[in-house]
């Protein structure tokens, strides 16, 4: 479904269900106040769209084991989406709840079964870990969960979510997400009586980085397909990956893809190195551009040709991901493969990979970040002239100094 007509939806349709959920929830306190479960035994998730935020999620899911031991998890997402969670190996795949997303009427049906089979477990805790979205803060209300978590607007304009958390949690654009994240189950074993929440500091020590364990059997697989486009590549000196691509939710983070071309041009000027450019089928397309113009064998596009699992182990035996920001970047981490990371319209600050084996490209214009929580993570920029000044060279320069 476009992403334009799911923010559509979610402002146009999300706010007034929010407003009137809001005041059927105000009615019922005044009948019976809330009980919070101090407790909780059964934890959900929710986190829709962004496969990389899911995993800069790894120390909010290990923090809620140390606190909760004994509470079971629950993550619910969209079927897209789902591989994110599945590889982190955090909680039983069974435990995975999706909602199809392809359309309007796929959306609302899916949704509906999602909330009822919540509704039959028994959900005691719902930690809402989108930005804002309204359609997230109705399915943990739906759930009935007793307690919510998530993120409020207190005295900041826009963005209503309606009155329906019974623990509103304070935003922090100048800390990293992942600390904001940690905040979440902060909150729950946090004093109510704190406002906003959460009144203490989130420990380094408590960000844990995610690692796969890759078999030699799926990095001996994914060499096989590799070679089905150039049997040369087993003897490669380098393997260069590429990611030219940006979800459609925030398109305007795209190094230009004429950087990309020249690039890989400076690139396979040196004997030995391989450039393989990785991406969705629908992605196809942008890919066919850089390998026709660079015309060398020495370049694949591997668009298409990976499954999740297959991607992990194509980051596993290649020696460097050049990415735009977005899930690779983050997906990476998993791997320990040296990745290098265009930021522009975002902040590193707050979505940069947290590996120490990651370097990160910013220009930091006065206008940048022009997205946030606060606007949807919709940007007015019709020229993404921040990431344009991140010149060629520069790239090169940093990147040959681990080949």
């Amino acid at each position: 479904m476009n992403v334009d007509f799911m923010r559509w939806i979610d402002r146009s349709v999300g706010v007034p269900i929010c407003f009137l959920l809001s005041v059927i929830h105000g009615l019922r306190k005044l009948i019976s106040k809330p009980r919070l479960i101090r407790d909780p035994n059964k934890i959900l998730f929710i986190e829709m769209s962004e496969m990389g935020s899911i995993v800069l999620a790894y120390s909010l899911f290990k923090k809620t084991k140390e606190l909760l031991p004994e509470a079971e998890l629950y993550f619910l997402t969209f079927e897209e989406s789902r591989y994110a969670i599945d590889i982190l190996d955090v909680l039983p795949r069974e435990n995975v709840i999706t909602i199809n997303s392809s359309n309007f009427f796929a959306l609302l049906f899916t949704s509906i079964n999602a909330l009822w089979r919540l509704r039959r477990k028994g959900i005691s805790l719902a930690i809402d870990m989108e930005l804002f979205a309204r359609f997230t803060t109705i399915l943990s209300y739906l759930s009935g969960a007793k307690n919510r978590a998530g993120y409020f607007k207190f005295h900041n304009e826009g963005l209503y979510r309606g009155n329906l958390l019974t623990h509103n949690v304070a935003f922090n654009p100048h800390i990293h997400i992942a600390h904001n994240l940690l905040n979440l189950i902060s909150a729950v074993v946090s004093p109510q009586q704190d406002v906003p929440l959460t009144k203490k500091k989130i420990e380094e020590k408590d960000i844990v980085l995610p690692r796969l364990k890759m078999s030699e059997e799926a990095k001996g697989k994914i060499l096989a397909k590799l070679e089905k486009e150039n049997k040369d590549i087993a003897n490669a000196r380098e393997i260069i990956l590429l990611n030219p691509n940006a979800s459609d939710i925030i398109p305007v983070r795209r190094w230009p893809l004429e950087s990309y071309i020249e690039l890989s041009k400076m690139f396979l000027n040196q004997s030995g190195v391989y450039i393989v450019i990785t991406g969705t089928e629908a992605e196809r397309g942008e890919a066919d551009k850089i390998r026709g113009a660079v015309n060398s064998e020495r370049c694949i596009n591997f668009s298409g040709k990976t499954t999740f699992p297959e991607l992990m182990a194509l980051y596993s035996i290649s020696d460097i991901l050049i990415t735009n920001d977005s899930g690779p970047a983050h997906f990476s981490v998993l791997t320990g493969i040296k990745t290098f990371v265009f930021f522009g319209p975002e902040t590193p600050r707050l979505y940069g990979p947290l590996s120490d084996n990651s370097h990160v490209f910013y220009s930091d214009y006065a206008c940048s970040p022009c997205v946030s929580a606060f606007n949807h993570r919709k940007s007015a920029c019709n020229d993404n002239k921040c990431l344009k000044s991140i010149s060629i060279e520069e790239v090169y320069s940093e990147v040959k100094k681990s080949i």
